[in-house]
């Protein structure tokens, strides 16, 4: 057992150790194949960015031959961001003894549902997120982790981004009623009100309603009405969307931003030029590993990765590597992740330096903000 377990899960751990032969085997007996599971919701512009990624980085792992001789499969599954869709696929994923770790989920909401199945102690199986941001996440369990910074970082870097970089004290907040949403208000306020900044209203709203005619225009107008000089949306692209068309057509015109939950709004067009967006990846990063992977997502893809692409790109490969060094074993997977920054050298991915600190999340992940410019997101101005 790693030194570096989650203190408040030893028992779980234990237990697993002893009854994960009861769900499926565990031991990723796959044959000639390494078998991967991948769950996103495949049908949304960043579950379909996802599914790009892991295809492209498994058909690479497999044309450089494989893992040891042993190709790489993908079990792909759609949770449409649905707690209890992901609770499903995690049930089938425990069951099914080939599958050697899971790279999913991708929203906060499903991750956490279905990392009460993977932690639970009679199954046991690593779930690596790519992108769910919840400060939740922190505390899912010793088989939980994510290669993405959390809101605790996003929150702060937007207040910073409209307090002091663009100079505006008075912020209205709209955010969807869920882990994600709750986690990027929470920590964008706190940053905000300590620079001295003024929220004149931070209003939740249900992500299914956004689409009927007139339901955000109250809020919008509220926040008008008392002197808004940018609007934060906690929330995903689909109704991120909804809420910018909203604020333009109602005659807002300061800045509106996001959290990485946003990437995906640059596919509205006209609407979605100037929202700023913070994100632990943007395509026009200088790194040469980074600038390697965008002109091969580009040149197979046709169109530039973003943070969902890019994060499960590393997450996949570094499974890969994880079952190259120590096999095949469910636990020893997780082991070798957990060692990942301390015990073994930080990951070197496409978005920077990997690390997990004791609680599976990724140690010291920056994030920096984007702007919408013609149709894609790229590195906001500093001055």
């Amino acid at each position: 057992m790693s030194r570096n377990v989650r203190p408040s899960a030893v028992v779980a751990l234990a237990l697993g150790a002893s009854l994960v032969a009861c769900r499926g085997g565990g031991d990723g007996a796959g044959g000639d194949t390494v078998v991967i599971g991948v769950a996103g919701p495949l049908e949304l512009v960043y579950g379909r960015s996802m599914r790009q990624a892991a295809e492209m980085a498994a058909e690479e792992l497999n044309a450089a031959g494989g893992i040891d001789g042993r190709r790489i499969e993908l079990v792909i599954r759609d949770d449409a961001a649905d707690a209890q869709q992901a609770i499903s696929i995690a049930n089938e994923f425990v069951d099914d003894a080939r599958i050697v770790a899971v790279v999913g989920h991708i929203t906060s909401g499903a991750t956490l549902a279905a990392a009460g199945i993977y932690n639970a102690p009679e199954n046991g199986l690593v779930e690596i997120s790519p992108t769910a941001s919840s400060p939740l996440v922190t505390n899912a369990g010793p088989w939980t982790f994510r290669v993405c910074p959390s809101d605790l970082e996003h929150g702060p870097a937007l207040a910073a981004w409209l307090r002091e970089r663009l100079g505006r004290q008075r912020a209205e907040v709209l955010y969807a009623n869920d882990a994600y949403g709750r986690g990027v208000v929470e920590s964008f306020a706190r940053a905000f009100t300590g620079a001295g900044g003024t929220l004149v209203g931070t209003d939740p709203f249900l992500p299914n309603y956004v689409q009927q005619a007139g339901f955000l225009d109250p809020y919008v107008e509220r926040g008008m009405a008392r002197n808004a000089q940018g609007i934060l949306i906690g929330g995903l692209a689909d109704e991120a969307i909804e809420i910018i068309r909203t604020a333009r057509r109602l005659g807002f015109t300061g800045p509106i931003l996001g959290a990485d939950g946003l990437l995906g709004v640059e596919e509205a067009g006209e609407v979605s030029e100037g929202v700023f967006v913070s994100t632990p990846f943007l395509p026009d990063m200088p790194a040469p590993l980074t600038q390697q992977f965008v002109a091969a997502y580009r040149e197979r893809y046709g169109s530039d990765p973003d943070a969902y692409a890019a994060l499960t790109y590393d997450a996949l490969k570094l499974v890969a590597q994880a079952v190259g060094e120590v096999g095949s074993g469910r636990e020893a997977i997780r082991d070798y992740i957990e060692d990942v920054g301390s015990d073994r050298r930080a990951y070197d991915g496409v978005t920077g330096r990997i690390a997990f600190d004791a609680n599976g999340d990724a140690e010291g992940k920056p994030v920096v903000i984007g702007v919408i410019r013609g149709g894609a997101v790229v590195t906001a101005a500093t001055n």
